[in-house]
């Protein structure tokens, strides 16, 4: 007699997960998705202005978004590759950083190489952004629900 292994949700989030993939895919097509592609929640950019972030905050916070893959694994992109894709210099994108930091919204935790005692790139969280931007989003989906019922009650 086979046991039969107890059915998980990981099999629904791959699907849905591979749905909204695909998804991307015919919005940007699959040769731009094929390198990658950013995930940032919509919030952030609908609140930018409450949030206090100019825009090149937002390309930083993109930035570190391309290198954050799971939730456990922090991102570390150094400051050069950032200035270079940004056509900054490294000092510019410290400083917006920093003053990310001051904020509250980005953690710089410092890593070092154990055998050469030198420093590498920086860790980055963004667990401060994702607190602050929470309470934008809940007067988001407040005001989304109202324009629907209006919506309806428009259409009745």
């Amino acid at each position: 007699m086979t046991k039969k292994t107890p059915k998980t949700n990981k099999g629904a989030q791959t699907k849905s997960s591979d749905k909204e993939v695909n998804v991307i895919k015919r919005k940007w097509s699959t040769l731009l998705t094929k390198p990658g592609w950013v995930s940032l929640p919509s919030t952030i950019l609908e609140a930018q202005a409450e949030l206090g972030l100019e825009p090149v905050d937002i390309n930083i916070i993109l930035h570190l978004a391309n290198y954050w893959w799971t939730k456990e694994k922090k991102p570390y992109p150094s400051k050069a590759t950032i200035a270079s894709r940004m056509n900054r210099t490294p000092n510019a994108i410290q400083k917006r950083i920093a003053r990310l930091e001051k904020m509250g919204l980005v953690k710089r935790i410092e890593r070092f190489d154990k055998d050469s005692k030198g420093q590498l790139s920086n860790t980055y969280e963004l667990g401060g952004l994702i607190e602050k931007a929470k309470p934008y989003a809940k007067e988001i989906m407040k005001l989304r629900r109202k324009q629907r019922i209006e919506r309806k009650n428009i259409n009745k």
